[in-house]
Formats: structure tokens, sequence, C-alpha cells
């Protein structure tokens, strides 16, 4: 499966939330795009193009915009509230926890240029946390596809759930990968790769980075299981449990802080359920600074040989 996994062009995942609002704005009447001034980083012009009736903009009150939002949901429609991820979590947290989580309002908080990817604007827009801050949400499910296609159609998905969810994307162009017309289906992982050795579970740009690991591993002998994780609330728990069944230890991959996030949310179901060697491949409790997305990630240790490294102090400690 390993050969399958190639890409012949690089999109950013911010563009695949803009085709996919757009395409969900022509499906559903109920859709509604707000935005805190960052209609041209959220890719979202076409549809207000399209639907001007159906879009507000807030200007730089990223507060306000998660109120309205809630409101709108209390009537009825589908909001879908964009802006970066660190305004869209960090700067909000008290109306997210209070306006849409804890009366369960159906709000989309769409959020792009998240994690280290977000490169040259540096450690105050580079949020590391917010995959934990979200997770902690009662009634929150949190999603972070991987590449162009996916993102389009996970905006499109969410759009039939409801209740609250957070969609975190990315800023730079990146290998799109995943079939154009695959179902996204809300919790459920998906299986890139099946190995015995170990099993990587990724989320984000870092499948990415997994399955360019995998490939060098595989040509030492190692055999990855490389599961995509693009929901992180609800966790695919059979998923994972299966795997590791197979494989006796993990690596998890995330475009985030070591603590709270994916890594995290695997090694609770791992400790109920079935203790293993388990390695974090993460940022490792600090913040970032300005610079090239691959020249941070190299930086941070979420390089493609830091995952190889993980790899295989995980096969080491079964």
């Amino acid at each position: 499966m390993l050969d399958q996994l190639t890409y012949t062009e690089k999109k950013a995942t911010r563009d695949g939330f803009g085709a996919g609002v757009f395409e969900l704005g022509n499906q559903n009447d109920q859709v509604v795009a707000l935005c805190a001034d960052l209609v041209g980083s959220l890719k979202i012009q076409k549809f207000i193009d399209t639907h001007p009736e159906r879009f507000i903009q807030t200007g730089i009150s990223e507060a306000n915009m998660m109120g309205i939002a809630a409101g709108l949901a209390t009537a009825g429609k589908i909001p879908y509230a964009t802006t970066f991820a660190n305004f869209a979590t960090g700067r909000v947290y008290d109306q997210l926890r209070q306006s849409i989580a804890y009366s369960h309002k159906n709000v989309k908080v769409c959020a792009s240029h998240a994690g280290l990817t977000l490169g040259e604007d540096g450690a105050t827009h580079q949020i590391l946390e917010d995959i934990g801050m979200t997770r902690m949400l009662p009634g929150f499910t949190v999603i972070n596809p991987c590449d162009y296609n996916q993102t389009k159609a996970a905006t499109i998905a969410i759009a039939e759930h409801y209740g609250p969810v957070y969609l975190r994307f990315g800023r730079p162009s990146w290998p799109n990968f995943t079939p154009a017309d695959q179902k996204f289906e809300i919790g459920k992982a998906l299986l890139l790769n099946e190995g015995t050795d170990v099993s990587i579970f990724a989320t984000g740009h870092m499948v990415w980075q997994a399955i360019e690991a995998a490939k060098g591993l595989a040509a030492e002998g190692i055999s990855c299981e490389i599961i995509n994780i693009h929901t992180i609330k609800p966790l695919d728990e059979e998923a994972v449990l299966d795997s590791v069944s197979k494989t006796g230890c993990v690596v998890s991959c995330e475009e985030h802080n070591r603590y709270g996030g994916l890594g995290d949310a695997i090694a609770q179901v791992l400790v109920k359920n079935n203790p293993v060697p388990m390695e974090y491949v993460a940022v490792n409790d600090t913040f970032g600074e300005s610079g090239k997305p691959f020249e941070l990630l190299g930086k941070y240790g979420l390089g493609v040989d830091d995952v190889k490294a993980a790899v295989k102090r995980a096969i080491d400690r079964k």
C-alpha cells in the first residue's frame, strides 16, 4: 500500500476548506459564514460572492463572532465561524465554553493557520494548544484533516453533524494524496498502510510526514502500520486497539504540543485497555518561532527523521 501513497500536486488545506464551504453553500441554504476580518486567508470569497446575504463580516472581534454564531445556531442556522486557529480558541475560550459548548450549540468553528507550519508569523500565531483546549470541552467534536481533499470533504460533512465542531487546517501548500471522492466519516480512522512492527497514528500535516518516514523505514526492513486519525474526538478507539494488538507498540504524530493532543488521547485508550510502549512525535512543551514551515518542523522534532527515530525507539522498547 505504501507505493500507492503518492501525490501529484500540493494544495493548502485552507484552500480545501474554501472549496468545501462554497460547495456546501450551494447545497444547503441554512449554512451561514462568519469571518473576523480574514476572508482572504480563510479562502471564502467565492462563498461570499455567491451568497452575500449569508455572510457576516464581524471585523476583528472574534469573541463577538462566536456569540453571533451561537445566536444563529439557536435560530436554526448552521454557522461556520472562521478565523486563525489562535484566535478561534485561545482568544475566545470563554465564548466557546459558555456560549457554544455548555448549551451544545450547532456551531462549526473553522480555524486556519494552525501549528508550526503557519511559518513566518511566529510564536504568537502558531497555536500548539488548540486541540487540547477544544478536546476538553464537553460535546465538542475535534477534526484535523490531512490534505486539501480531506479538508474539503470534512467541511461538507460537518454540516450534517449536529453539535459544536472544531475544524483545524493550515496555511502552507501540502501534498494532496487522499482520493477526491473519499467519503469523510466523523470518528472513523483511515488505515493507510498495513504493517506488523509498529502502529503510527498521525493527524493533520503529520500524516504525510508519517508516510515519508514509513517509506524510508520499509527500506530498512521495518513494517509500519499507518493510520490517519482525522477525528481526534471522538477517537476511533476500535481502530487504535485493533492495530496495537497486532504491532505491540505505538508512535503518535501531531503538529501540536505533546500535552493534551492526539498522543494523550491515544495514551488514555491504551492505559485502560492494552498498555504498550509508546513514543510521541510532537512539540515538546515550548512555543514556536518565525521560520519556514519545513525548517520549523525539523527544528521542533516533527521532521521525517524524527518520526523514524521515534519508531525505532518504540520497537526497541517492546
